[in-house]
Order: C-alpha cells, then sequence, then structure tokens
C-alpha cells in the first residue's frame, strides 16, 4: 500500500487540493475546497486545513477547527470539511485524515472531537459512525452532529 502524508495547505499543493474530483452526486454534501481556502484565510489562528498525499500527489483535504475559547462548543476540536479524491475513496484515505484530526486534538489537550455533515445516502454519515463518531444532534441547518471521545 502506498505511505501516506498529511502536510499544510501551502501554495504548493493548494492548486491540486482545489481540483480534486469527488464520485457523481457527492459535490452535495462537501463544499468546494476553495471555500475551505478562504474560511481558513480569514481564520488563521484556528483553522487547520491540510491535505493528504500519496506518492507525492495529493489525494484528499480535510480542514479542522481548533479552538478552546469558542463560545460554541460546536466550533472547539471540529472536523469541518473533508474531500478525498474519487479515484482514492475506499482506500484508507480519509481514516488517514480523520486520525490526523484527532492526534492533534489529543496534542492540544481536547477529549473530543466533532464532525458535521449532511446526511443523505451519497453522504459520509456511514464513514464517519465507522470511524466511532456517535450520532449527538443536529445543527440549525440541519447537518449531522457525531461526537467521537478521544483519551490519551
Amino acid at each position: 500500500m502506498t505511505e501516506l502524508r498529511i502536510t499544510p495547505l501551502t501554495a504548493d499543493n493548494v492548486v491540486a487540493a482545489n481540483t480534486l474530483t469527488l464520485k457523481p452526486g457527492q459535490e452535495a454534501f462537501v463544499a468546494p475546497v476553495s471555500h475551505s481556502i478562504s474560511e481558513a484565510y480569514v481564520n488563521q489562528d484556528t483553522m487547520w486545513p491540510r491535505v493528504v498525499e500519496a506518492d507525492g500527489e495529493v489525494v484528499g483535504f480535510i480542514m479542522a477547527t481548533f479552538d478552546p475559547d469558542a463560545e460554541d462548543e460546536l466550533f472547539r476540536s471540529t472536523i469541518l470539511r473533508m474531500n478525498v479524491s474519487a479515484e482514492h475513496q475506499r482506500q484508507g484515505v480519509g481514516a488517514f485524515a480523520v486520525n490526523a484530526v484527532l492526534t492533534e486534538a489529543l496534542n492540544r489537550g481536547f477529549d473530543r472531537v466533532i464532525a458535521v455533515w449532511e446526511d443523505g445516502d451519497l453522504g459520509p454519515g456511514r464513514f464517519f459512525e465507522a470511524m466511532g463518531f456517535k450520532v449527538v444532534g443536529e445543527t440549525p441547518y440541519g447537518e449531522v452532529i457525531g461526537e467521537r471521545r478521544i483519551m490519551q
């Protein structure tokens, strides 16, 4: 299996991240990477945008937020977005990216990570549940809120 690597989003990989292609129908369940890039730029102190590389090729993108002082606990340690290229789905890329967020959260002293996703047959709900996230609620916009407890 190809060795995966997680790296910060940079000028060298932003175009590749922004051109990740999804499987037909998945676009409805995730915002374009360009939206994440803009959000990360505006909120540089709290956003954690990363790409997953396989053999030097960008095959995934994940963005989390880490803000222990956020008024809304939904945004203290949260996976906001994740995209895995269509040709690399079901090869461990998403799990690798989520595990990188879990490790980062632990390193920052958090005891849980929240994930927010759109519900639907082609959405990521089953993936997040398989990764140990338990559905704990819904946002005012109808998105699913999942929580995964983590311990040192």
